[in-house]
């Protein structure tokens, strides 16, 4: 359970990064909300998993889901590059991500 807690909160890491970019500085409420409630939300769900997931771990995991995702929707929705190189690169990320689970 750790873990989809964990995947949920890198998912809410990534959903925060965008609203925190759309908000533009803070100045339009509707972003600023949903910065607010999906940061608390991976921060809850981050500390729920660290309760069994080792710190080095669990936190690797939260950044690199939350860094993936965060490219992926810039690359996708907000016309961001998506090169070759970006990719391999972030699919090397994945790569890191998967390991530390399977080696936990």
């Amino acid at each position: 359970m750790a873990w989809l807690i964990l995947v949920a909160s890198g998912a809410m890491e990534t959903a925060w990064a965008v609203a925190l970019e759309r908000s533009e500085g803070f100045s339009r409420l509707r972003p600023t909300l949903i910065f607010l409630v999906t940061m608390v939300l991976s921060m809850v769900g981050l500390g729920y998993a660290l309760r069994s997931i080792p710190v080095g771990t669990a936190y690797a995991v939260w950044v690199g889901i939350g860094a993936v995702g965060t490219a992926v929707v810039g690359m996708i929705w907000l016309g961001e590059s998506s090169s070759a190189a970006r990719i391999v690169c972030l699919l090397l990320v994945v790569a890191g991500v998967a390991g530390l689970k399977v080696f936990h």
